[in-house]
């Protein structure tokens, strides 16, 4: 299993899009390094539910149930999607800025490549976030 940070405008796909709905597609990415993050992804991944824009915050966490396939949208067939389905919420949504200020997360491409839409997160990583939301 792997693990990845997915990021969306909660104005155009919201937390609450997501949980109200329960499984999307993760459509409509048009960056290359994005995409490929998104071939590689398998069922069963786990993946980090970040509201980007003004809000910047880890929401909750999706498992991939459909494996990368082309995106219909996409007229020039170089782009694809995958499925996801809700996991769950974390009751303490883990901003940005707490990201930041955790030296162990320094190296995660939130931080380093912060407008990149799909991205890995290693398994330490991991755990340290969900720990955040998790936490009263």
């Amino acid at each position: 299993m792997a693990y990845w940070l997915i990021k969306s405008e909660p104005d155009v796909w919201s937390w609450a899009d997501q949980v109200k709905n329960e499984v999307t597609s993760w459509d409509g990415v048009r960056n290359y390094q994005a995409r490929n993050n998104l071939r590689v992804m398998k069922v069963g991944d786990l993946a980090l539910f970040y509201h980007s824009g003004n809000e910047r915050r880890i929401m909750g966490i999706v498992t991939v149930i459909k494996p990368y396939y082309p995106d219909p949208s996409d007229p020039s067939g170089r782009f694809g999607m995958v499925d996801v389905k809700v996991l769950e919420s974390l009751p303490h949504p883990v901003s940005l800025a707490h990201i930041k200020s955790d030296p162990r997360l320094q190296n995660i491409g939130l931080v380093k490549q912060s407008r990149l839409s799909v991205m890995p997160i290693d398994g330490a990583s991991w755990e340290i976030l969900g720990q955040a939301g998790k936490r009263e």
